[in-house]
């Protein structure tokens, strides 16, 4: 038996990525609640955290569905979307979370 082989890879977007979409699919529950808030600033810090992920592994096409969520999300400057679109983009939104955990691959640097 050899010696394994260590990747040259991690998944570090991953853990980020399911928990902004299940922070997305609970959200739902809050939709039209003043706690709502609480989702925005979540669901923006972790699309900020994919983006730096995906920026490391240059998969910068990653960044043309994270920066819209990130936009539409914040918590700061609060753009009002309600009704049957915003419902739509909350499960848009989890699945590319999904998507950009799965497939973003950043590299391991070993010094």
């Amino acid at each position: 038996m050899g010696t394994p082989v260590e990747p040259g890879f991690t998944r570090s977007a991953l853990a980020p990525g399911l928990l902004g979409a299940v922070a997305l699919l609970g959200g739902l529950a809050l939709l039209d609640s003043a706690s709502f808030v609480i989702i925005r600033y979540t669901v923006s810090i972790l699309a900020l955290i994919i983006c730096v992920f995906a920026i490391q592994s240059k998969a910068w096409l990653w960044l043309i569905g994270l920066v819209p969520i990130a936009v539409l999300w914040n918590p700061v400057v609060v753009i009002e979307l309600s009704g049957q679109g915003w419902v739509s983009a909350q499960f848009i939104a989890a699945l590319v979370f999904i998507v950009v955990g799965v497939r973003t691959k950043v590299p391991v640097h070993r010094d």
